[in-house]
């Protein structure tokens, strides 16, 4: 570990030479923008072309341009996590497969003794054995990790409205990467948007650029948005229900869910629940996953179905008389799911899951499950909306307001009408 330590630094110092004097141009600029000039800013919301789909890629992307000059990547978008990082040429001891050259790293090395630094170790006994950097380690559920150390860069990005930002944001390189189970694509990095200080949202709204508001809408036909800012919305049609502040990692409600099936109550109530954008697939701790799938057995029997034990696309499909092109072919034969939430001593929330909502049609023209159980990989008690429930509604995560929303959206036009005023190069 001290071997690569000396050749990151020795690495840095090099290119401080090349990218020093951009750098002094950006800190200018910043000195010179007041706060009142960035308040106003905020008003406008800035939006991200989302790409990919649940099934069969299992992931959605969006592209972020980073560096000076900047470069494009491809970011996995994951509300379940903070760090925002990219593979790096620091140079790289292990990196996965990806879809651009390495990110080569800036020459602003984020110190040990950094705010944002120790906001990211906050719950961990790390400590600043390099006082100049500030290295970090990131494990996901599946099993895989990155670790680095922290840099700034510049990020460009649009308004809605036009005008292009340039700020410099913490990310992580990452020179030592392991692939997780279900990481079977290639990609540059993971775009972390969840609320802690280090996640990419929160950064641009202590500098002053949005409000601390962050959605997506995702297709089911591939595709969508993502968003930060809160003027794509009409908050007066938004479900909203509270966020957690027990469980202030990640974005969950206040209350516990109930379970729902057909409309009526499966006797799960108080289910710890996430929305997580970083999951293709909705996850359920055992004792729901196990109601679901028997109550879908004993509604499924004496249908013209029988399961495809032969299709091992997921855990649990079905195949029919013949094969099917899409799920309009089969939802008739399953009743909706659904999460009840208080959000007061008498008034409730309710995030519905349609069949289309936890079903896809696999390559072998099988309807299967596409809720899994999450005891089995790690996930505890834990119950994860991925995903494939999320399609077809806009989300929002509301960090000024303690509030997580949805609300039905046609996201293939919402994703067309906002194509042309996001800037790519």
């Amino acid at each position: 570990m001290e071997k690569m330590n000396v050749r990151f630094m020795i690495l840095l110092m090099l290119m401080s030479l090349v990218l020093g004097f951009s750098s002094a141009v950006d800190f200018r600029w910043r000195k010179t923008t007041g706060f009142s000039d960035r308040f106003t800013r905020a008003v406008s919301s800035v939006v991200f072309p989302v790409h990919g789909n649940v099934y069969p890629l299992g992931y959605y992307n969006v592209t972020i341009n980073i560096g000076q000059p900047p470069r494009p990547y491809y970011l996995d978008l994951d509300t379940g996590s903070d760090l925002t990082w990219l593979q790096c040429d620091a140079p790289c001891v292990r990196c996965l497969e990806a879809p651009h050259p390495l990110y080569q790293p800036s020459s602003d090395l984020i110190p040990c003794n950094d705010p944002l630094c120790k906001a990211l170790h906050l719950n961990s006994n790390q400590r600043c054995e390099t006082p100049e950097q500030c290295d970090y380690e990131v494990e996901y559920a599946d099993g895989g990790s990155s670790l680095g150390v922290l840099v700034r860069d510049v990020f460009s990005m649009n308004y809605t409205k036009g005008l292009r930002l340039t700020p410099r944001l913490a990310l992580g390189c990452g020179y030592d990467q392991i692939p997780g189970a279900s990481s079977h694509h290639p990609l540059d990095g993971v775009l972390g948007l969840g609320r802690g200080k280090v996640s990419i949202l929160s950064q641009l709204h202590s500098q002053g650029y949005v409000k601390n508001v962050i959605g997506h809408c995702l297709s089911s036909l591939g595709g969508g948005i993502l968003f930060f800012g809160d003027d794509l919305y009409d908050s007066s049609r938004v479900s909203w229900t509270t966020m957690s502040r027990e469980y202030s990692k990640h974005y969950s409600p206040a209350m516990g869910g109930e379970l729902l099936f057909g409309g009526r109550t499966t006797g799960l109530k108080n289910l710890l629940t996430v929305f997580d954008s970083g999951s293709s697939y909705t996850y359920f701790n055992s004792k729901a996953y196990q109601a679901v799938t028997y109550l879908l057995k004993r509604e499924l029997s004496g249908k013209p179905l029988k399961e495809a034990r032969d299709d091992h696309t997921l855990p649990l499909c079905w195949q029919g008389r013949r094969p099917f092109m899409n799920i309009e072919e089969v939802k008739k034969y399953f009743k909706p799911l659904a999460l009840s939430f208080k959000t007061g001593w008498r008034s409730k929330t309710l995030f519905e899951i349609p069949p289309e909502a936890y079903l896809i049609i696999s390559m072998k023209g099988n309807v299967c499950l596409g809720i899994l159980n999450g005891t089995e990989i790690g996930l505890q008690n834990l119950n994860l909306i991925g995903d494939i429930s999320m399609q077809n509604q806009m989300i929002i995560y509301d960090n000024e307001k303690q509030s997580i929303g949805w609300m039905p959206a046609d996201c293939d036009e919402l994703a067309s009408l906002k194509a042309s005023q996001v800037y790519e190069y």
